[in-house]
């Protein structure tokens, strides 16, 4: 048997891949010639299956990607083929899960308002003047100061899709004490404590969230599924944050909700356009948090990506069922 991994891959790296692989012959194309020449009589890719490597293929059983998102590296020809592909999901769950969370406590806690008024040295508690000193105001007396921030134990989250980012950002929901819910059509189970519906309840869902999380993969059903109309389901007081894939959020319709004060904020670390041009009235949005994708940043998943790897390979040359198959028609 025989692997070609296009592009190539460090030494370093390339070592523990061929003793995962061993005895098949494992070939680290130089560059897109030697792979098309390479791969006409190999088993397995690990890299980027790109038409012409495909059409050279002429007895390819397995392609691993080395991404899980799957928009960008499928083709009809690929989807139509028997060829096998596998993702890397899961590798990023608990690190983009943690992210969410920076959003929901940022929102919560009104830190995206108090980092601004640091960068100016302005000392201004919400709901007090500026410049006054927090007060008491006696048991039971509600000050305008208290209403400004959010207890999560008091809100719903919603998360919708419930794979392995989705069920990540669940648990830490109930680790807040909130009530949570989420909306997913495959997902056979959910974390003990949420409530699992389809995409039929979606609107039933949103209309009860104070925090809506986006953790979907990008397929033909997720496709600007969250439009002006939809965002219009969901409560003036929520927040809405992405971490799943860009075009599942129409950024205009986002923008003109945000204006129009539909909702109460969004956390964004994908975008329909990347990178966000600078001129994109989001930027300048106080109730906006943007980061440059990189909700799934963290020395950990590098390691992690190896080993499923290497998983995979294992398991391809045992015969074993791999890990990470992809429906190719649904794109995840």
């Amino acid at each position: 048997m025989k692997l070609v991994i296009s592009p190539a891959v460090a030494d370093e790296r390339l070592a523990k891949i061929c003793a995962a692989a061993a005895p098949m012959e494992v070939v680290n194309a130089r560059d897109d010639d030697h792979a098309a020449a390479e791969i006409a009589d190999a088993d397995a890719l690990f890299g980027y299956l790109t038409p012409r490597l495909l059409q050279a293929a002429k007895k390819l059983r397995w392609a691993q990607s080395p991404t899980a998102s799957m928009e960008k590296y499928l083709y009809p020809e690929l989807v139509a083929s028997p060829v096998i592909v596998t993702n890397m999901r899961g590798i990023f769950s608990d690190v983009i899960a943690d992210h969410v969370f920076g959003f929901i406590l940022c929102f919560a806690k009104n830190f995206h308002i108090y980092l601004r008024q640091q960068a100016q040295s302005v000392w201004h508690m919400l709901g007090r003047p500026e410049n006054e000193l927090p007060g008491y105001g006696g048991p039971g007396e509600v000050h305008p100061s208290d209403c400004a921030a959010i207890t999560l134990a008091d809100c719903t989250l919603a998360v919708i899709g419930l794979g392995g980012i989705g069920a990540e950002t669940a648990r830490r929901g109930l680790a807040f004490r909130m009530r949570v819910l989420a909306v997913d059509p495959r997902a056979a189970s959910a974390p003990d404590g949420v409530a699992l519906y389809g995409n039929d309840r979606l609107s039933e869902v949103l209309a009860q969230s104070d925090f809506v999380v986006i953790a979907a993969p990008h397929t033909p059903e997720t496709y600007k599924l969250f439009n002006r109309a939809r965002i219009r389901q969901m409560k003036k007081s929520a927040y809405v944050i992405n971490v799943g894939r860009g075009v599942i959020v129409d950024l205009a319709d986002l923008t003109a909700a945000l204006q129009a004060g539909e909702i109460a904020g969004a956390g964004l670390d994908v975008y329909e356009i990347e990178p966000l041009p600078r001129d994109h009235p989001l930027w300048r949005m106080e109730n906006v948090i943007l980061t440059p994708h990189c909700a799934a940043a963290s020395p950990r998943v590098p390691e992690r990506h190896l080993q499923t790897l290497l998983d995979n390979l294992r398991r391809f040359v045992t015969g074993q069922p791999l890990l990470n198959v992809v429906d190719k028609r649904m794109w995840c």
